[in-house]
């Protein structure tokens, strides 16, 4: 277990280096190119180039940092699992998978990171081995897979410029980078898990929690928005309205999935989802400084969130459904601190982390031109985030609702350690964060009603749903109401999971196999595996026809080279 605290203690010094020297970078401009020849063969060197600039620098401060408490939190978390060190070894493996894919300027190192992710994520998925965790790892690697592909092609489309640094050239309007930016949108929406990819990211739920809390914070989703965060200059050559449209819509999706799910840790993911949804929408909507400031301060309070939830669940017989907890702030004083401001700045409360991103990132909504239905939408998405947020107060915090007793763990030093700087990061990242990036300050004028409007949205939405909870006219006969069909509707994020699930399952896949047998197993096999047995058969044959002293064969061979020596 002193493992765990030596790699607590690096992550943490590496993490603090790293965030003051991003902060130092952009305050001067600096960026550093580092290029690292491994050796050179004639003319031909093979070098690895690391890109340090203050975007590269804060994001690896911030996964380093949080890398460092969940580490610290897993001490205690992990302590009755019987191979800690394993689990230790795959987390530092997906720490430097992800610090790989930050530093690279090189569509090939981003390959390595990014594969790295996949793999190392599959192998913390299934880490519990149950059944649920295979079906899980298996939906989780092979959509991201679909990913690994689009970045593979993106490689392979790169050649057309005989270089891969991409910096040096996505500001070249070329014909055929419009395809190269279709793959990437793929990729990054398969790691960011948007509308159609949105149900591994639940499924991923079946991981240890401090897994989660590294996955859903700063890690493995986020990797699609840096990716295109990166790849912004393509923005302007083209028309991203699509693309802004499907973001919307996961928010959307997501945030009323949210709203009618009773699994805490997938009410947690599915407000991860959301907020994913929210920095591919500021992305889309051109500004990609504000999508990488959200990205930043959302990673410091969704992994707090993770870390409280983590105990809750613990502490609660293992038993992650809401509607057996209640009261738990008599109990847990300090890690309910904890997850209220991790709560409140997720649903953007005034001055906490969440508030400074959010409210730019709406205020910028309301600034650019767009048509009625992605602001309705998006405003509809804002106060649903509000909604979820205090239906989880409602369940946790107040009252005596549960009927399901604690067991004997309470919450200890380790714990509270890991969600005290989580807890300062969640509420002072924001502020700060806004001093240095946005240091002169960005001019939005919009009216009183325009400043209000996500207010109005957030009391709207409540009443909808209370609306929807409470009122007898939304009563079906026959025994089904309205609300039934509405919940496994909008809780199953639109039938996603069972598309997902169930279509491996579909008879065309059965054909496929059917295929895949007679080719590998059918005459591709005869005539590969087998031929060489078939072919010395039949060469003896020939060979032992030749030495049987036949008279036909002594005269036929006679014509023969009399013929060719003739000829």
């Amino acid at each position: 277990m002193k493992m765990y605290k030596v790699w607590s203690f690096i992550f943490f010094i590496c993490g603090s280096v790293s965030f003051i020297f991003g902060l130092y970078f952009y305050s001067m401009d600096y960026v550093i190119f580092c290029d690292w020849e491994f050796f050179s063969f004639n003319s031909c060197s093979f070098v690895m180039t690391l890109l340090f600039d203050w975007m590269s620098l804060l994001f690896m401060g911030s996964v380093l940092l949080i890398s460092s408490m969940v580490v610290y939190y897993s001490l205690s978390y992990m302590s009755s699992d019987m191979s800690v060190l394993r689990f230790l070894y795959l987390v530092l493996l997906f720490v430097f998978s992800m610090l790989m894919m930050i530093i690279s300027p090189n569509l090939i190192s981003i390959l390595i990171g990014w594969d790295g992710l996949g793999l190392v994520s599959y192998c913390l998925v299934i880490y519990f081995q149950n059944y649920k965790s295979f079906s899980a790892g298996m939906l989780t690697i092979l959509t991201n897979r679909i990913g690994d592909i689009s970045i593979l092609f993106s490689i392979a489309w790169f050649l057309n410029n005989g270089s891969w640094h991409f910096l040096y050239y996505l500001y070249c309007d070329l014909s055929w980078y419009f395809i190269l930016f279709l793959l990437l949108v793929l990729a990054a929406f398969t790691k960011s898990a948007q509308i159609p990819f949105s149900s591994w990211l639940p499924a991923a739920m079946a991981a240890p929690t401090p897994v989660s809390a590294l996955v859903h914070s700063s890690t493995l989703v986020t990797a699609g928005v840096y990716l295109l965060i990166r790849f912004s200059p393509l923005f302007i050559f083209f028309n991203l309205s699509f693309f802004l449209f499907i973001s919307v819509l996961t928010m959307f999706m997501s945030g009323l999935g949210a709203s009618f799910e009773f699994d805490l840790k997938k009410i947690i993911a599915l407000s991860t989802l959301s907020q994913l949804g929210l920095m591919m929408s500021i992305l889309f909507m051109g500004d990609c400084n504000v999508s990488f400031f959200h990205l930043l301060t959302h990673a410091f309070f969704k992994a707090l969130l993770f870390l409280c939830a983590g105990l809750i669940i613990h502490c609660m017989n293992d038993s992650q459904d809401i509607r057996f907890m209640g009261g738990l702030v008599n109990h847990f004083p300090y890690t309910l601190a904890g997850f209220c401001v991790a709560n409140l700045s997720l649903c953007g409360f005034p001055f906490m982390s969440g508030f400074y991103s959010k409210d730019l990132s709406v205020e910028i909504l309301q600034m650019n031109y767009f048509n009625g239905f992605i602001y309705l939408i998006f405003m509809i998405s804002i106060g649903l985030t509000v909604l979820y947020t205090f239906r989880l107060f409602y369940f946790i915090l107040y009252g005596y609702l549960g009927n399901n007793g604690m067991c004997l763990y309470e919450e200890d030093s380790i714990m509270l350690i890991s969600m005290f700087l989580l807890s300062f990061m969640g509420v002072f990242a924001g502020v700060m964060l806004s001093w240095f990036i946005f240091s002169y300050p960005l001019f939005i004028f919009l009216s009183i009603f325009s400043k209000l409007m996500p207010l109005i949205f957030i009391l709207f939405s409540s009443l909808f749903i209370f609306f929807i909870y409470k009122n007898p006219i939304f009563d079906l006969p026959f025994g089904y109401s309205l609300l039934d069909i509405i919940v496994k509707f909008v809780g199953g994020m639109w039938f996603m999971p069972i598309l997902s699930t169930y279509m491996i399952y579909f008879k065309g896949f059965n054909t496929t196999l059917l295929y895949e047998d007679n080719v590998s197993m059918g005459w591709g096999e005869y005539l590969f595996s087998l031929s060489l047995n078939m072919y010395n058969k039949y060469f003896s044959k020939f060979v032992s026809l030749l030495q049987d002293n036949n008279l036909k064969l002594i005269f036929s061979g006679f014509l023969l080279m009399t013929f060719i020596f003739y000829v």
